[in-house]
């Protein structure tokens, strides 16, 4: 079963025709001839005149918006991450990427548009710029009461159970790593 994202990107690849009766191209045809560009719009179109599942159709979306933007590499979207405002993030960034590659060589550092995605064999943290004075850092920690700085919820993806705000360098002390280290242990 697969389990990384480009393991199961290449799965449906290769079940997409299968599936769904038609190959890549024609699918990214279709899309092009919608004349629809934003990926849920791609989606939403795709499951109400194609009948595609949603994980074909937001496959299919992924590929088609490949195809229209140039696909930006890790660093590029590192640096879009930190202009302007969040600039002054950046360094928290790096201090709390330095630690966690210290945890293993399974780690995997995968940025995104908005955040940066923490990884092993599963995600365990995410790490995103809210605001010019804040890097907000997610962790999925089951079973972890709240704390004062450990806020239990939501608060910016459904994955994680925790957040925690990091406005400065000292913040990325001998609370935050144990519960980044614990994160990485479950992951």
């Amino acid at each position: 079963m697969p389990t990384s994202p480009q393991e199961m990107m290449a799965a449906m690849m290769k079940n997409l025709a299968e599936k769904t009766g038609h190959d890549l191209n024609h699918w990214l045809k279709v899309v092009k001839a919608s004349g629809e560009e934003k990926h849920m719009a791609i989606i939403k179109h795709l499951k109400s005149e194609h009948g595609l599942t949603h994980g074909y159709a937001n496959f299919i979306a992924f590929k088609a918006r490949e195809e229209s933007e140039p696909p930006k590499s890790g660093d590029d979207l590192v640096t879009d991450l930190f202009k302007g405002p969040k600039e002054a993030m950046k360094p928290l960034y790096d201090s709390l990427v330095k630690i966690v590659e210290k945890f293993g060589i399974d780690v995997d550092v995968s940025p995104r548009k908005t955040y940066v995605t923490i990884r092993r064999s599963k995600q365990f943290a995410i790490f995103k710029p809210s605001k010019r004075d804040r890097l907000d850092v997610g962790l999925i920690l089951k079973g972890v009461a709240e704390t004062s700085r450990l806020k239990t919820g939501k608060q910016f993806s459904g994955m994680m159970t925790h957040c925690v705000a990091v406005h400065s360098k000292k913040e990325i002390d001998s609370e935050l790593k144990p519960w980044l280290k614990d994160a990485y242990d479950k992951a």
